[in-house]
């Protein structure tokens, strides 16, 4: 009998079978395997599956003939556990800097890592609709850009955008080019930002990657410099409040002991502490270097007086300038509301 032009196909359709529509729960017997086949317009004989089964094993493919209930055979073995693709959905529709159209485009992707069935389940906790995401599509190239420049030591350009009030994201400084030195790409408050050493200002900054346009990586080599080959990113980030620049200081803050999980969550388990007595001994002096800034100041009112910055003197008069800024802003709104 002469063998169907497609007969090469077999194991490939066979792959096919096993990772689309098999997983623990979910099996096939010999006898649909050979109908499945068939459906594909390939004959097959029971003891050629058993060697194309055998085949796959050697590959990799770790096929199970399970006996007890549901019996039959399935793909045991797989790049991802399912409980690792909910992970991987979940980063991908909680990130703003992903489109909603890129976000479902890429969980219908990630699905594919399993069986249909298991897919489905990743699809009871996808909800990407309304939530707060950027509309720059191009912003996936971009990260292929940067990536790109990093690893061929190339310095990256690229216009800087900011909103109008129509809601328009345009090229801020009329259009200015910016060129700069890419070091790495950082996650920071579901944000994506590009830290590179700007050349001109000598110093580091950061930018974010759903608000860069025309990102092209540069002919220059980036000028590697004891201030890049330095560069600690933890510290930056703990440093850096919702990547807000400041002027870097250590500050002094005394806590109570019951927001000790507060400061180690912000600023790790070497952040350097000590008792600072009160009633009970129940309150630390934690000495921390932060970029000051009104989201260093925004952090420590959000803790509602439990965190008195003792000093440096200046940043303490600063920190009281921002509360009595806020405080007058409110004053007038008061006023009118007492005079109705």
């Amino acid at each position: 009998m002469p063998k169907s032009p497609d007969q090469k196909l077999k194991i490939l359709y066979l792959i096919k079978l096993f990772t689309e529509e098999t997983d623990e729960q979910h099996t096939v017997t010999m006898s649909e395997i050979i109908d499945y086949l068939a459906s594909k317009g390939i004959s097959a004989e029971r003891k050629s599956i058993y060697r194309d089964l055998d085949a796959l094993d050697v590959m990799g493919y770790e096929i199970i003939n399970r006996r007890e209930a549901p019996s039959g055979y399935y793909l045991a073995s797989r790049d991802f556990e399912l409980a690792e693709l909910k992970l991987l959905v979940d980063a991908v529709q909680s990130s703003k800097f992903i489109t909603e159209k890129k976000s479902m485009l890429l969980i219908k992707k990630i699905e594919k890592l399993t069986s249909h069935h298991e897919g489905r389940k990743l699809q009871v906790q996808v909800y990407v609709a309304n939530r707060v995401k950027t509309d720059n599509e191009s912003i996936l190239y971009s990260i292929d850009y940067i990536h790109e420049a990093i690893a061929a030591n190339h310095k990256i350009e690229f216009q800087y955008g900011e909103w109008t009030v129509e809601r328009k994201l345009v090229p801020r400084n009329g259009g200015a080019v910016y060129t700069v030195d890419p070091i790495m790409l950082m996650w920071d408050d579901e944000n994506y930002y590009l830290v590179a050493y700007d050349k001109k200002s000598d110093i580091i900054k950061h930018f974010r990657v759903d608000k860069m346009l025309s990102v092209n990586v540069s002919s220059d080599k980036r000028s590697m410099n004891v201030i890049m080959n330095n560069f600690d990113p933890a510290a930056y980030a703990r440093e850096h409040f919702g990547m807000f620049s400041g002027e870097e200081k250590t500050v002094s803050v005394r806590f109570p002991n019951k927001l000790i999980g507060v400061v180690i969550d912000r600023f790790g388990k070497n952040v350097s502490i000590k008792p600072a007595g009160g009633k009970d001994g129940d309150f630390f002096t934690a000495r921390l270097k932060v970029k000051v800034s009104d989201q260093f100041f925004g952090w420590i009112a959000g803790l509602r007086g439990r965190a008195v910055i003792e000093g440096p003197d200046e940043v303490r008069d600063d920190y009281v300038r921002f509360i009595e800024d806020i405080r007058s802003t409110l004053e007038p709104a008061a006023s009118q509301a007492d005079k109705q």
